[in-house]
């Protein structure tokens, strides 16, 4: 019967404890009284006919009633002394409140005709198993279940055996594991989320942040930027996967870029010496130049705008342009 808990406390943060169900052990009624009982039985039933027939005789006879059944009670005590039955009643009946004069069961500090002491909810007749008691009454094992035990959050079914008590609620030990994978808690225990126990692992791939870097849960170590949150290492150049000096970085498209990057994608690298360009720029050919990086590629000067051509790729200067290509 119910009574044993279930040690399966788990570590923290989980909360989960065990608790014994307070139900008490089924119970029996004493045995009907054996052979003796079956005697007076029979020397009762007698009585009763003939009871019967003095009352239909009525007063025709000339002699009272009242008078000739107490000497037929009379003679009956008698014999019944002399078999070693006492004839007077066991006592009242606790549900009908008429003497027994039978068989009579003892349950529950009180007497009973056999045939009366019944499940308090279905009416199913207790005399010949176990019964349980709840506020003087008493119930069959599945209707005081269904009454009285505690319930299963999981399955709502009655807890009739051990019990784990959880998140402020009761769970069939067997019915307490991870609302999203099923499987049973470890000695790592469980996390809660909306009144549910989930695995670690499922907790945090359902409800942890993931990284904007690699996608993966962010448990401890992180940082915050560009409106998301980042495993310090994974906070590196979209580009060439550096971390950042200083802490500075450049943005483009949601993504962290070194200024190298950023400026290459961006196009606003020197053509020259292949430096990001800051400042004052010049775009000349589709390509931008520091103005001390636009020089003539023949004699290093510095190109003035509308004063230089292009060859191969390369600017010059119009006499260096003129001795070389005409």
């Amino acid at each position: 019967g119910p009574g044993l808990g279930v040690d399966t406390t788990a570590s923290p943060p989980s909360a989960m404890s065990s608790t014994p169900v307070p139900v008490p052990k089924p119970l029996l009624p004493s045995a009907p009284h054996t052979e003796a009982a079956r005697q007076l039985d029979e020397l009762l039933a007698d009585l009763g006919h003939t009871q019967s027939k003095l009352a239909a005789a009525g007063q025709g006879a000339g002699v009272p009633a009242e008078s000739s059944l107490d000497t037929m009670l009379d003679s009956l005590t008698r014999d019944l002394q002399e078999l070693g039955i006492t004839a007077a009643p066991a006592g009242l009946c606790a549900a009908c409140r008429k003497p027994i004069a039978g068989k009579v069961l003892t349950a529950l500090g009180k007497t009973w005709h056999p045939e009366h002491f019944t499940c308090a909810r279905c009416g199913q007749e207790l005399d010949k198993g176990p019964f349980f008691e709840q506020g003087g009454r008493a119930f069959c094992e599945e209707d005081y279940h269904q009454a009285f035990s505690p319930r299963c959050a999981y399955c709502t079914g009655p807890i009739r055996e051990k019990v784990l008590t959880a998140l402020e609620q009761t769970w069939h030990p067997e019915h307490f594991f991870c609302a999203h994978c099923g499987k049973m808690f470890g000695d790592e225990g469980f996390l809660e989320r909306n009144g549910k126990p989930y695995c670690h692992q499922d907790f945090l791939a359902m409800f942890a942040p993931k990284c904007q870097g690699c996608e993966r849960p962010v448990i401890d170590n992180y940082l915050s930027a560009l409106q998301g949150v980042w495993h310090t290492e994974c906070f590196v150049c979209t580009e060439c996967l550096t971390g950042f000096t200083g802490g500075s970085f450049f943005e483009l498209e949601g993504r962290p870029y070194c200024e190298l990057h950023f400026h290459q994608r961006q196009g606003t690298i020197c053509h020259g010496c292949g430096r990001p360009v800051t400042g004052c720029c010049i775009t000349a050919a589709g390509r931008r130049y520091h103005p001390e990086h636009f020089t003539c590629t023949y004699c290093l000067r510095r190109l003035h705008k509308g004063t230089f051509h292009e060859s191969g790729d390369k600017m010059y200067c119009q006499p260096c342009h003129d001795k070389l290509f005409v």
